[in-house]
């Protein structure tokens, strides 16, 4: 079917032209409302999916509850044991009845029916939000509840039709109402002999319902409606997947279907956490910052919508959710944004291991150009940045070879946290006149060269907490860039390793001298003082908040006997004070020992149970050789395994073994877990293995959540290997009693300076500490003359017999 173009034509008189004219508007007319109507249907299919799961879900919760209990709820005086006479014993079912069928009841009274209905309701919404609807894959690949196969089936179609409708709903909306009804006036026209007999009310109605549709063929031709619904029939007549092809597309593309659930059914996102518990009035600021997705090719999550709706109202902030949540698809959304106000170039710093990660997320999540300012083809890419805009990406190492003397220095009147002009830089007020200092200087110098200087519109800084030390080079740099550049996002899942001091270096990094006006009095009253007093800087989202469809995860601390091998060869690494020794002597067995190492038969036996289920697994631990050790025994029993994956491998090959590790089905990769643990998506394992506790408690958090993230279908088994009566025990113990406050300080995103010393876990003070009870348990002496550095030229290594303080490398 196809309509004249836009432009003069012959007037349409009654009868045959009339007649093709109005038919072919009532054919399409009727295909547009069929797509809408299908796509319509779907939607309120899955809303009456999540509906009856959230009663079943209610149901179950509620039969565990007595109706003797409900008068807990209220301070009314219900008369319950008449309640139960009646029949009814638990508040499940109570579940549909009406006030008017309890108040029938003998006994009852209408008091007592609507408190006991106001309870059942109460108990039934807090049942449906302490479990969220999840969808997980359980030993064969299925969808779990089982009844869940509809659900996304239903979704899938969604996911299909909804991009090609929805961008042209309007459009379709108004084409079959206004359309439709100029077709059916318009139908005396059809025939002139009819026309004539037509009482000249409706002739007049008519002929104006011609024009109107002529009218609508040069919309239809201008914006290629016929093709809209064309193409939406083509996808609508596409047979869904099924069965386990249905279960591979939900494990591979999960975000993307609670995205599309949550786009039908809002309520299933929890709106607190998705703000981040920030203030009232910042939110309301932030929710009315435009955020324009035009240049973006994938939809965002609610939380993440207000994430990008941050960093444009503030202008100069740090975004520290948990890892997993999507902070670079955030940072995009922003540039996306910040490109269809009309800024050309955006810069990304972030370490090498993650360029290629960056490089794949802005060509799959939006239209920007992206040029890789590192290794060879540098000076090239440069030059086309330069040239033609888009987002530059380079590392730490390799900003130096960014010209910051091109670029235009900020506004003097940068956002400043709470003030009236946080996001100025929303309508380029941020791109104004020069800076004072050197910055001014240096853009002064580049354009006396002849050189037209170019603005930044975003720096965008990944894993900040690598530039947290101020003295450091790479962190004075990154400190000049973002006193030029107006717009600045840091991102850090784990802002603070293990001193809160490291926060406050970032946080002054964006808005120099902030921490000092913070009061230090507030780390007195609690946390939440300080989480709002950076309120304004800082916005911190946890996967338990947002992420309600994630599998839990379930972790086990798997303590286990060491040999007489591995014991002896403890007690040498104690007696010498050697910290990474003795942390690696739980892998060591002597040529010709009888039984593996007590932690390998363990890890083992976790990798064939994982084998069993179809299950992929993650290898974890601090030490090459462990790693190693590892490697050659699974590779020796038939296990397909990848790596090891260490620091030694180049940046370009980490991304080729994540991807065969992917590919593979219950395979094992082994990653030390500085590198593994930071930057790579991993949830294509279900299962994760630590070899030995780890100094910094965030290196396990990275680590857990290189599998544990947004598109993991399975719960999530973390095995921590632990030997008993030995270092590993003494780390978990001395590293508990200070965790439980350091967390609470970084999930709210509080910082005291009062708190420093009693939160902080500086590795040579642990190691001193762990040495010392170690020394003393087994009967030796403190080593303290020990503790000091290492000598000039001194490089400790696995094998030396360094004092306690002496932290050897991984090897």
């Amino acid at each position: 079917m196809t309509f004249p173009a836009p432009g003069p034509r012959a007037p349409v008189r009654p009868g045959g032209a009339a007649r093709a004219l109005v038919d072919q508007h009532a054919a399409l007319v009727a295909r547009a409302r069929a797509v809408i109507d299908h796509l319509d249907s779907v939607a309120v299919a899955v809303a009456a999916w999540v509906s009856a799961d959230e009663q079943r879900r209610a149901r179950e919760e509620l039969s565990l509850v007595p109706v003797a209990r409900l008068g807990e709820t209220t301070d009314r005086n219900l008369r319950l044991a008449a309640v139960q006479a009646a029949g009814y014993t638990t508040a499940a079912d109570l579940l549909g009845v009406d006030v008017e069928t309890l108040d029938a009841i003998p006994g009852v009274g209408e008091a007592t029916a609507r408190g006991v209905m106001a309870a059942v309701d109460q108990l039934a919404r807090a049942a449906v939000a302490l479990r969220p609807l999840r969808v997980v894959l359980d030993q064969a690949g299925l969808p779990e509840p089982r009844a869940a196969r509809d659900l996304l089936a239903l979704l899938r179609r969604f996911m299909r039709v909804s991009p090609l409708v929805t961008p042209h709903r309007q459009s379709l909306d108004d084409y079959v109402r206004f359309a439709g009804r100029a077709t059916r006036d318009a139908a005396p026209a059809r025939y002139a002999a009819r026309m004539l007999l037509t009482l000249p009310r409706a002739r007049r109605a008519a002929l104006e319902a011609i024009e109107q549709l002529r009218a609508w063929d040069d919309l239809l031709a201008t914006h290629d409606l016929p093709g809209v619904v064309a193409r939406a029939e083509a996808e609508i007549a596409v047979a869904d997947p099924t069965g386990v092809a249905l279960a591979d597309d939900y494990a591979r593309r999960s975000a993307e279907y609670v995205t599309a659930l949550q786009q039908i059914v809002p309520h299933v996102a929890d709106a607190l956490a998705t703000r981040g518990l920030l203030p009232a009035d910042l939110v309301a600021r932030v929710e009315s910052q435009p955020l324009d997705t035009r240049h973006l090719t994938v939809a965002l999550r609610g939380y993440q919508e207000f994430g990008a709706r941050f960093a444009l109202s503030q202008g100069r902030v740090l975004l520290g959710d948990e890892m997993g949540l999507g902070k670079t698809v955030q940072a995009i959304a922003v540039m996306a944004h910040l490109a269809a106000d009309g800024h050309r170039r955006f810069l990304v710093v972030c370490p090498a291991s993650l360029l290629a990660t960056w490089e794949h997320e802005v060509h799959e999540r939006s239209d920007l150009a992206v040029h890789r300012i590192h290794g060879a083809g540098r000076a090239e890419a440069l030059a086309a940045w330069e040239r033609d805009g888009g987002v530059a990406l380079t590392t730490f190492e390799g900003l130096v070879h960014v010209p910051l003397d091109r670029v235009a220095p900020r506004s003097d009147h940068a956002p400043t946290p709470g003030s009236a002009d946080d996001g100025a830089a929303a309508g380029g007020a941020a791109d104004g006149a020069a800076g004072d200092g050197a910055a001014g200087d240096g853009a002064a110098a580049g354009a006396a060269a002849g050189a037209d200087p170019w603005r930044v519109g975003l720096l965008v800084v990944d894993e900040a907490q690598q530039v947290k030390n101020p003295k450091a080079a790479r962190s004075r740099l990154v400190a000049t860039w973002a006193q030029r550049c107006a717009r600045v996002l840091l991102m850090s899942g784990t802002p603070m390793d293990n001193r809160l001091e490291d926060f406050l270096a970032l946080v002054d990094l964006l808005h120099p001298g902030l921490s000092e006006s913070v009061p230090k009095h507030l780390g007195l009253v609690g946390p939440e003082a300080f989480r709002r007093a950076v309120a304004h800087v800082y916005l911190r989202r946890n996967q338990s908040d947002v992420l309600v469809e994630l599998p839990d995860v379930v972790a086990s601390d798997d303590w286990v006997e060491l040999g007489a091998p591995e014991e002896a060869h403890y007690r040498a690494t104690v007696a010498s004070g050697n910290l990474m020794a003795m942390r690696q002597a739980a892998w060591h067995a002597p040529e010709g020992a009888a039984a593996p190492p007590a932690k390998l038969d363990r890890l083992l036996e976790i990798v064939d149970e994982a084998r069993d289920e179809g299950r992929s697994v993650l290898v974890f631990s601090y030490f090459r050789a462990t790693l190693a050790l590892v490697a050659t025994d699974l590779v020796e029993r038939g296990v397909k395994v990848h790596g090891p994956l260490t620091g030694n491998v180049p940046v370009a090959r980490r991304g080729e073994l994540v991807d065969a590790f992917t590919a593979d089905a219950a395979a094992v990769l082994v990653a030390q877990v500085s590198v593994g643990g930071t930057g790579l998506n991993l949830q294509a394992a279900s299962v994760v293995v630590l070899c030995e506790p780890q100094l910094t408690p965030s290196l396990e958090d990275q680590a857990i959540a290189r599998a544990h993230r947004m598109g993991q279908v399975r719960p999530v088994r973390v095995h921590r290997l632990l030997g008993a009566d030995g270092v590993d025990e003494r780390i978990v113990e001395i590293l508990a009693s200070k965790r439980e406050v350091f967390d609470d300080y970084v999930r709210v995103s509080s910082l005291a300076q009062a708190a420093v010393g009693s939160v902080d876990v500086a590795r040579g003070d642990l190691a001193r500490e762990v040495v010392a009870a170690e020394q003393a348990r087994l009967g030796y002496g403190p080593w303290w003359d020990e503790l000091a550095e290492p000598a000039p030229g001194e490089t400790p290594g696995l094998g030396a017999t360094a004092g306690p303080g002496k932290l050897d490398g991984p090897g």
